[in-house]
């Protein structure tokens, strides 16, 4: 995916004051202490900062961003609060650059529906996830299928909708990565976006754990 379009945008709206995110998924993801914690489209950190603070001193925080001015504003912030278990990474949602199963949540807010390669975020955080980790993620998806013209239009993708997909392709993305118990938390009903209609919604799932062995004889 060609992000400099994203980029450029972000980068700009790094100082601003204006609302960035279509969710709150951190307020379901009830993040407990000393866990390892990834949000990915981070922007300046704020919800960083706070998985940072509740996961405490054990825990730590990632944030995954490919602005340069988000990331630079989410580093700065860091700082300023004095906040030390945290680490803001330049990377492109396909390829993560995080190790396999590192994380025991990953929370994203109205970021997923840019890539263009929806399969591949999907499976790499199957992959960052440990075992029996969880995922909560805002986003939007598109009530009918977004016409092909608009899928590399710079100003629809800046403007979040160019890339949504339906709620039907959303979900079996997801169970096609792995993942189990997919539930959704909260669901708009549907708003004009552009050139198509949109609803917002928080969704969850699991990555599978390990099953137990048997260790028993007779």
């Amino acid at each position: 995916m060609d992000y400099s379009s994203i980029n450029l945008r972000y980068s700009n709206l790094a100082t601003t004051e204006c609302c960035l995110s279509c969710g709150g998924a951190l307020n379901f993801s009830q993040v407990k202490s000393g866990e390892i914690c990834v949000d990915l489209g981070s922007g300046r950190g704020t919800d960083v900062l706070r998985m940072a603070e509740q996961a405490g001193a054990e825990g730590f925080a990632y944030g995954i961003d490919i602005s340069d001015g988000m990331l630079t504003t989410a580093r700065e912030n860091a700082r300023k609060f004095g906040v030390t278990n945290v680490k803001f990474i330049r990377s492109e949602l396909e390829k993560l650059e995080l190790s396999d199963q590192t994380a025991d949540l990953v929370i994203s807010n109205c970021t997923i529906n840019h890539a263009t390669d929806k399969t591949a975020v999907w499976s790499e955080i199957f992959r960052v996830l440990k075992n029996g980790g969880r995922f909560v993620v805002s986003d939007i998806y598109a009530t009918s299928p977004v016409p092909d013209v608009y899928r590399t239009d710079p100003v629809a993708v800046a403007a979040c909708w160019a890339g949504s997909v339906t709620r039907e392709e959303y979900i079996e993305t997801i169970k096609v990565a792995g993942f189990q118990s997919v539930t959704i938390l909260e669901e708009t009903n549907p708003y004009p976006k552009g050139k198509v209609e949109v609803s917002s919604f928080t969704i969850a799932g699991k990555k599978p754990g390990i099953k137990a062995r048997c260790c028993c004889s007779n």
